[in-house]
């Protein structure tokens, strides 16, 4: 699937705003229809708008990596309405507004942005331990603007003041009834075991795949493929990736429940966007990203950085894959609800997972790699400071936000964490990469 903004889009986009230049827009051929199928069964829609959503959410992605570059410190968060066809882009700086109507999106004028928001939940994650015991978690809200912190019955006083003692003024309290815990427990199907417990596989990488951290520690031995944990992290963070034995090939695929969809890559897709899962318990579920950045506290201790979703899922589906379209997006972690009353789930973003252990994704177009290569030898539990790679540029690497790399005897610096692709060359995509 292209994935660059042509010209034709762009000025598109800038003469007919958002909705019509995307409906105009005719998505890729290449489009899965299983996977508007699912959307259009769990988001109760036509097939046909599932098409025209998933269309509208690529470019929608597109252009909000190319305004987070563009506005800076400005950019106060990017978010799609409930069917997607309004696709609005916060800002601190009214005079920047022009940029965001350029690109075809809605500028709304903010009291703080994305990194000021982060800075205040980040102040919640540090006093993570005295949040009151009705409180199961808080996360930014980019279209309200403030930072939310869930509270059940009879908890809302005691969750305002928490956050006020903390300094986080930017709060709204919300009432909520959600009980999160991991979804480690048994129940078959295309997954893999450790011990006594299974869950899902996440996504393949050269070497092996990525998964939940609660799912095993470092040095747990899995079959189903066999293989060995070979870092983990969880409470804090909750993912791990197992390195495969001799003989497990990695692939890029994603089980359907039937059949399989492609992974061409781990572009992060914008809120509001549609999102489906694949786990061993429930199959292919599919709802739409709700917010970032979210924390919520597990009896096992607080997990930080987590996306939260409407999407169904049960225990077993721990570690399962979350794609939109072709994009890996993360790994399951954990919820409330089930797949019959529906419930709130978190998903691990992957491309951090990536970055942490300096793994690569394996993607379609090139030649997976086999268990036989050697991958990344760390064995302990990762911290949030990261090495990113340097040097050349090169595809199918995992590059952190940062990163410093050449290509063409020019330098450059890494916008966004991303796992780069052919065509997606530094000076192809400023939205991606800083010529220094």
């Amino acid at each position: 699937m292209n994935r660059k903004i042509t010209a034709a889009a762009l000025a598109a986009l800038s003469v007919a705003g958002f909705t019509t230049a995307v409906t105009l827009s005719t998505p890729s051929a290449a489009a899965d229809t299983s996977m508007e199928a699912a959307l259009a069964r769990d988001l109760h829609i036509t097939p046909e708008q599932a098409r025209q959503r998933l269309g509208r959410e690529k470019v929608a992605s597109q252009t909000e990596a190319a305004l987070r570059a563009r506005l800076g410190a400005s950019f106060g968060g990017a978010w799609l309405n409930g069917d997607a066809t309004r696709f609005t882009v916060a800002v601190t700086d009214q005079a920047k507004a022009d940029q965001v109507r350029a690109l075809g999106a809605i500028p709304q004028t903010v009291a703080r942005s994305e990194a000021q928001l982060g800075a205040l939940k980040d102040r919640l994650d540090t006093a993570a331990k005295s949040a009151p015991a009705g409180v199961p978690g808080w996360y930014v809200d980019v279209a309200t603007n403030s930072v939310v912190v869930l509270a059940k019955h009879g908890s809302q006083e005691a969750a305002k003041e928490w956050a006020g003692a903390n300094g986080v003024d930017a709060v709204r309290v919300e009432a909520s009834t959600e009980s999160p815990k991991p979804l480690i427990d048994i129940i078959g199907g295309n997954a893999y075991t450790f011990g006594s417990g299974r869950c899902s596989i996440g996504f393949a990488v050269e070497g092996g795949f990525v998964t939940a951290g609660h799912c095993g520690r470092t040095g747990t031995v899995t079959s189903n493929p066999s293989g060995t944990v070979a870092g983990s992290s969880f409470p804090g963070n909750d993912y791990a990736w197992v390195r495969a034995a001799a003989g497990n090939t990695p692939r890029p695929l994603v089980n359907r429940y039937p059949g399989t969809v492609p992974v061409a890559g781990s572009t992060e897709a914008p809120v509001g966007a549609s999102v489906c899962r694949s786990g061993s318990t429930t199959g292919w579920r599919c709802g739409t990203i709700q917010q970032k950045n979210a924390s919520v506290t597990y009896p096992e201790g607080t997990i930080t950085g987590l996306t939260r979703t409407n999407a169904c899922a049960e225990p077993g589906d721990s570690g399962g894959s979350w794609l939109t379209g072709d994009q890996a997006q993360g790994v399951t972690s954990g919820g409330s609800g089930n797949c019959t009353s529906g419930g709130t789930i978190y998903f691990q973003p992957v491309n951090e997972i990536l970055s942490v252990y300096g793994l690569r994704l394996t993607v379609s177009g090139g030649t997976p790699p086999t268990s036989t290569t050697t991958p990344p030898t760390s064995t302990t539990s990762p911290t949030t400071t990261t090495v990113p790679p340097g040097g050349t540029w090169a595809p199918y690497v995992a590059y952190a936000a940062g990163a410093q790399v050449t290509y063409g005897g020019a330098s450059y610096k890494c916008w966004q964490g991303h796992t780069s692709q052919p065509g997606w060359e530094p000076p192809n995509v400023p939205a991606l990469w800083q010529r220094l």
